[in-house]
């Protein structure tokens, strides 16, 4: 059984029984699911079951009337509702919903909904704006044009990539050419599509085509002036060969940092391979291409910008994209997929997050503007010594994805609060932190502090310790007792001094809760008076006699 997720979703039997506001909840879930990818709804099935309750019927006016209403809520739903039987013998209602491709699905009273990750969320005025931009750029790759006409060796070129490639069945393989370029939509009855164009055509074709990829890249001193430009804009170039080209042909990719590695000397790129080709690789794979504008690279003395014209698809947002995945360019995202151009679809994020923060650097930083979306990688490596420990740990511990992220997030801040890890890593709540922490703990990598919402989570300083950690020492994650010493000591010199004084001078990098917690326990056990309130409280030491 599939969990809950953007396709999938499963409801009670009691969701369609009774009264007919249940029904228009499901209505609204149909839209959703039609405005999105579309979908499959199992009713009949309990919150987080894995199968129906034994002995469940469903009547076959149920169904009837399930596949009789739905069209009658709805403007633009397509379902099929049928009735099936579970390996336990229980009985429930499969109902597939079709993805909305060329118009946005409603219900039938002018609400419109989409779904999202588990939930069905509805969309706002701006959002209905931009799904019908979508809608629309999704046809556009399937439009055939007139005239179009293929590149020899472009087209002999992606055919063998594509038969070479072990993302490819073998029964798509054994097809002809022909039958192969229809299948990935590439040509429709002999003729030649948008994608199609943008893919095999020739430079002639390729230019004919509104809004078909351009990339210019501009380098810029540390004065914000301009020293140079390079521009792919004549059209001759496919997508795989514009990221080719702007790997190849910018010199300032092959810049390294030379860091110490023992004896030896390590060189760290400014900017790795994996990380730009994947930028650029989601600007081609992403934008809307029924809107104009070049995807710009600048080149800045700390930092690279990637700008790609167009906005986020509906549902993801610069605070949830490292999780939720939205194809815009279904078909070419397959053919980039299958020719091994991109990993599945939604891991380009998590790939950049890995390779950066095992470098020691930020994590990527991306805005939406008006009408662009701004992804930022900056050079500068935070902590040289991350990049020995990562790879330490890596190799003897092999973690997944999830626990290099939280590692690697951790192992810049030494120590984070539960809230603030979770916001990091943009989770959304502190409720998953646990998957996300996977194996970590029980290796002894991560220890936790505090309880509840107080907790804090930091690398084990043992482990630093094992795998070479050459740090600078810092009091992120001295202990509560030795805070209470460094307050004493503090207080014999400077006799009455307000909370923020003490946590300057015995250290402004401690966390502030331990400082309240530990002045707390002073107060309690009488080795301190405090005098005052709020702001002009004061604290005294005991002089014990």
């Amino acid at each position: 059984m599939p969990t809950e997720n953007e396709t999938f979703d499963q409801k009670s039997i009691r969701y369609i029984l009774g009264v007919n506001q249940k029904m228009v909840k499901l209505t609204r879930d149909c839209v959703g699911l039609a405005n999105a990818r579309g979908g499959i709804i199992y009713v009949g099935f309990e919150d987080q079951a894995d199968a129906p309750p034994l002995g469940q019927k469903v009547g076959a006016t149920q169904v009837t009337d399930i596949q009789r209403r739905l069209p009658q809520l709805t403007v633009n739903v397509a379902v099929v509702v049928t009735k099936q039987t579970h390996s336990n013998g229980a009985e429930y209602i499969r109902i597939d919903v079709a993805r909305c491709d060329q118009s946005v699905a409603s219900t039938s009273d002018g609400r419109y909904f989409i779904r999202i990750a588990d939930e069905t969320k509805p969309l706002l005025p701006d959002q209905i704006s931009r799904l019908m931009v979508d809608r629309s750029a999704f046809s556009w790759e399937l439009a055939v044009m007139a005239g179009g006409a293929a590149d020899a060796a472009k087209k002999a070129t992606t055919l063998a990539a594509l038969r070479a490639s072990d993302r490819v069945k073998v029964t798509v393989k054994s097809k002809t050419d022909s039958e192969l370029l229809e299948h990935y939509n590439l040509t429709a009855k002999g003729k030649l599509t948008n994608l199609g164009v943008m893919w095999i055509g020739d430079a002639r074709s390729r230019a004919a085509l509104s809004n078909a990829p351009v990339i210019q890249a501009i380098k810029f001193d540390e004065h914000g002036k301009k020293t140079r430009k390079w521009t792919w804009d004549d059209y001759t170039l496919n997508p795989v060969e514009l990221i080719d080209a702007a790997w190849r042909e910018i010199p300032e990719w092959q810049e390294t940092y030379e860091l110490p590695d023992g004896l030896l000397r390590t060189l760290v790129p400014h900017y790795a391979e994996a990380v730009v080709r994947e930028l650029l690789v989601n600007a081609l794979a992403h934008r809307p291409y029924n809107t104009g504008g070049a995807i710009f690279i600048n080149l800045y003395s700390d930092r690279l910008e990637v700008h790609n014209p167009g906005l986020l698809p509906v549902g993801i947002t610069p605070q949830n994209i490292l999780h939720e995945t939205e194809a815009r360019n279904v078909h070419l995202v397959r053919v980039m997929h299958d020719l091994k151009l991109m990993e599945r679809e939604g891991s380009g994020f998590d790939m950049m997050y890995k390779a950066l923060l095992s470098t020691g650097r930020r994590v990527p930083v991306v805005v939406e503007g008006n009408d662009r979306v701004l992804v930022t990688i900056y050079k500068k490596i935070i902590r040289p010594e991350i990049i020995e420990f990562m790879k330490k740990v890596e190799k003897d511990f092999q973690p997944s994805s999830r626990e290099i992220l939280v590692l690697g997030t951790l192992a810049q801040h030494e120590s984070m609060s539960a809230r603030d890890l979770a916001g990091a890593l943009e989770l959304g709540g502190i409720e998953r932190l646990n998957d996300w922490l996977g194996k970590l703990r029980e290796w002894g990598l991560v220890t936790a502090t505090g309880k509840t919402k107080g907790v804090r989570y930091q690398v084990e300083a043992s482990v630093l310790r094992k795998v070479g950690f050459k740090g600078q020492t810092s009091l992120k994650r001295v202990e509560v007792y030795r805070v209470r010493e460094l307050i004493l000591e503090d207080l014999k010199i400077h006799e009455r001094s307000s909370r923020p004084e003490i946590h300057a001078r015995i250290g402004a990098e401690i966390p502030e809760h331990k400082v309240r917690q530990a002045l707390k326990a002073l107060a309690v056990e009488g080795s301190v008076l405090s005098e005052g309130q709020l702001r002009w409280r004061r604290y005294v030491l005991v002089k014990k006699r």
